[in-house]
């Protein structure tokens, strides 16, 4: 996105903003390119300074937190979340199960990806 797309992008969410308490969500902002994400950081911040009212929420993993705080006015807030062990086994033994060729898989391999990814991903 160009620069005079984000500048437009505040305008409006500064109008908006302005006339009542607003809550903004960004979702996996670590997914956002480095460039787009500095640029939607910088124009979060507009929008927080000419709407003190405003409120961000954003999710992300770890690595953009120093990123988030350099680039936010007024503190950050941070909420470390992992998944649960059991919802990733869950998760990946109905994602096994969709597979559209399950043939190609015998139950030692689906053992092994079911034991090995959660100690991998989990924390808890």
């Amino acid at each position: 996105m160009g620069v005079g797309v984000y500048d437009q992008i505040v305008k409006m969410l500064v109008a908006v903003t302005s006339l009542k308490p607003t809550f903004i969500c960004v979702d996996a902002l670590d997914e956002c390119a480095v460039r787009d994400r500095a640029q939607i950081l910088i124009s979060l911040g507009e929008i927080i300074q000419k709407s003190p009212a405003t409120r961000v929420f954003l999710t992300g993993r770890p690595h953009i937190h120093s990123e988030v705080e350099t680039r936010l006015p007024g503190g950050v807030a941070t909420v470390p979340v992992s998944p649960w062990k059991g919802d990733i086994i869950h998760y990946i033994r109905k994602r096994l199960s969709e597979d559209p060729s399950p043939d190609e898989m015998d139950s030692s391999l689906e053992m092994e990806i079911v034991n090995k990814i959660p100690e991998t991903v989990s924390e808890v």
